[in-house]
């Protein structure tokens, strides 16, 4: 009897050849999913050691286990194999999330579906449907097989929506809280890893590799396999969430979290997502799927998001709808059934990146961790960038089309990497050339952010100048044939992108419609992102001379509270400050650095009282100064400016004409070589 419920493997491999080698599983669970691709897996570097193969950059392999467990219907994978994975889902043939979100299948709220999975797949899964399990562990193998070399997993969920799926489609399996699903993903990913390894022959044997250093990465690549980077996007990392505005977490708290994630392997995350959290605003999600998480924002929060319109010159967010809710959310014990009536667009969230924010961030910094600036709000996202072009911190991402096109060049400059969302094929080819440019401009490759598993939904069937022939051979010879998981066939030109074992197929695509250039920008990618993580790991802060220099300044506003000397900007504290006198366009601020040293970095952190127009200035000996930069626009914020190389004794900011009423006033000031 014990023997029913055990691991039930069969010698050979897995699909529509008895093909055998490195890359074929000598067991696997039966009955199995095919993976309907035949040759061996590319290997190897370049001459300059560069590695070669697609990355995705964002995925959620395990989103089964967040949300509560009632957001996706299916398992990754299952000791006793896809009958068990991937069988029917309790209580799923009437998913209000499912229809409310799927329009592709243009059913009413309360319509039902077929739920049978194994072995018919009727209705699931589908590139429209949001609660269908995508990421199949034999699927991902097809996309393995198929070029991919790196994979994104970020361990997702959200505390709002997790308790509203527990009313309509629960009860809920697992806690709503954010970093226990977390650890539950990550220990998911490493279970998986030693399930592949015992199908190849024992630990390290298998294709999926959990990856935690770019050193790692790099030699998995480089050995034809699958190399699995942990990120996190979560809107309550750490606890941090707000209620009514105010901050539930404490900046120890961001240290334990941050401490506990690297020690876990987490080499990215997102500092807020779906919701405004402690940490930062998020940039708004449009139509249903914003009505969904705007209710669930104010479940969880009490505050519902609160758009304005963007004054002139301001870089949007997105549009967000109010109005009536359906009746099956608006029943959710503590929703109302009216969202606020916003103004007119478009919207810009005026919630930025918060004090508990950039301390995260800064946090980040400190432990060599790439930040994914997706989802932040628009004016959250702007700061994050000042800041990291203060430090010159590489580690940015965008991977799933969410940060604004108005901050990629600024990505780009610092040595990020971006990814473009799944999209159709004529989507995605259209906005790979779009943006070629700039990535050329800055010698970087391209990627994909399927976002699979997510709420976003993927590519849809191609038009007729999309289509593919079968069979068809991949980028390394590799021959795919269509996939076939028990009694379904998939065709892409029908389906599209249904699962993740039709990413190949998609790819054909993108070859079919835009030649072999597209192909091997994106074969680049694992390289151009390899780089960034490299760079990002390799970080160390450049020395701020001016941390002890000697301040003095033209002049200096008296003040009964509080003491405004230039020594205030200085002392590595945004709270203290030197503001000069009213009236002088033409005042002063300046570093006597202790010895002669080349400048080429000058970072001002300005408080409201700012300047338009101001000349960075060096000079050996304090008397005759040299202007090295000069700013004809300041907007206030935080400035990084940059010139070439400049012996000096002292900096200085000399001002030219004032932005305000007021005079200047800096909060810190710094020098570096």
């Amino acid at each position: 009897m014990a023997a029913l419920g055990a691991l039930v493997l069969v010698t050979g491999g897995t699909g529509a050849s008895a093909e055998s080698g490195w890359w074929v599983a000598t067991s696997t669970p039966t009955p199995e999913s095919e993976v309907n691709a035949t040759g061996e897996p590319m290997r190897g570097t370049g001459p300059g050691g560069e590695v070669s193969g697609f990355i995705d950059a964002h995925t959620h392999m395990f989103m089964d286990l967040g949300m509560g467990g009632n957001a996706v219907c299916g398992s990754t994978w299952s000791e006793k194999g896809v009958a068990d994975a991937l069988k029917d889902c309790d209580r799923h043939g009437v998913s209000i999330l499912e229809n409310l979100t799927n329009s592709g299948a243009g059913r009413g709220p309360l319509d039902a579906h077929d739920t049978v999975g194994w072995p018919t797949f009727k209705d699931w899964p589908t590139y429209s449907s949001f609660t269908h399990q995508q990421m199949y562990y034999k699927w991902v193998e097809r996309a393995w097989r198929g070029g991919q070399r790196i994979m994104v997993n970020d361990m997702v969920s959200n505390p709002g929506l997790c308790p509203i799926l527990g009313v309509i489609a629960g009860p809920n399996k697992y806690s709503c809280d954010d970093m226990d699903t977390v650890r539950r993903q990550i220990k998911a990913t490493y279970d998986l890893q030693a399930f592949i390894d015992r199908q190849f022959g024992g630990p390290g044997k298998g294709w999926y590799r959990v990856v935690t250093t770019p050193e790692q990465a790099r030699e998995v690549v480089a050995d034809g396999k699958l190399a699995v980077v942990l990120g996190v996007e979560v809107s309550e990392p750490f606890g941090c969430k707000q209620v009514l505005g105010a901050p539930q977490c404490t900046k120890a708290d961001i240290d334990r979290g941050l401490d506990e994630l690297q020690g876990k392997g987490v080499s990215s995350m997102f500092l807020c997502h779906k919701f405004d959290n402690a940490l930062c605003g998020v940039r708004y999600d449009e139509g249903t799927a914003g009505l969904l998480v705007n209710a669930g924002q104010f479940l969880t929060t009490g505050t519902w998001w609160n758009p304005a319109t963007c004054r002139e010159g301001e870089v949007a967010d997105n549009t967000v709808i109010g109005g009536v809710l359906p009746s099956e959310i608006a029943s959710v014990p503590g929703l109302p059934a009216v969202l606020p009536v916003y103004p007119k667009g478009p919207h810009c969230n005026p919630r930025g990146l918060t004090e508990l924010g950039e301390y995260a961030l800064r946090g980040m910094i400190k432990r060599n961790m790439m930040v994914e600036l997706d989802h932040m709000s628009a004016k959250a996202a702007g700061r994050a960038l000042d800041i990291l072009e203060a430090e010159a911190y590489p580690g940015a991402l965008s991977t799933h089309d969410w940060l604004s096109t108005a901050y990629m060049d600024r990505l780009y400059g610092l040595g990020g990497f971006a990814t473009q969302y799944g999209h159709t094929a004529t989507e995605f080819a259209t906005q790979w050339r779009e943006t070629k440019p700039l990535r050329d401009k800055y010698g970087v490759a391209y990627g994909y952010g399927t976002d699979m598993n997510g709420f976003g939904g993927t590519a849809a069937p191609p038009e007729d100048g999309a289509k593919i022939s079968y069979p068809f051979t991949g980028v390394d010879g590799t021959v795919f044939d269509r996939q076939v998981t028990g009694e379904r066939t998939w065709d892409y030109n029908a389906e599209g992108v249904p699962h993740y074992g039709l990413v190949p197929d998609w790819i054909e695509s993108l070859r079919t419609l835009a030649g072999s250039a597209i192909v091997d920008d994106l074969a680049a990618g694992s390289e151009s992102y390899l780089q960034t993580w490299g760079a990002t790991s390799d970080f160390q802060p450049g020395a701020n001379l001016a941390r002890e220099a000697i301040a003095s300044a033209s002049s200096t506003e008296w003040n009964l509270l509080t003491d405004l000397k230039p020594g205030r900007a200085i002392d590595g504290k945004l709270s203290t400050r030197w503001a000069s006198k009213y009236g002088q366009d033409d005042a002063w601020f300046q570093v006597e650095l202790l010895s002669v040293r080349p400048v080429s970095k000058v970072t001002i952190e300005w408080e409201s009282a700012y300047a338009r127009q101001y000349r960075v200035q060096t000079s050996l000996d304090g008397k005759q100064w040299r202007d090295v930069a000069v700013v004809g626009s300041g907007n206030g914020g935080l400035d990084t400016v940059k010139f070439a190389p400049s012996s000096a004794r002292f900096v200085r900011m000399q001002g030219v004409e004032r932005a305000t009423r007021y005079g200047y006033s800096i909060k810190e000031f710094g020098a570096f070589s």
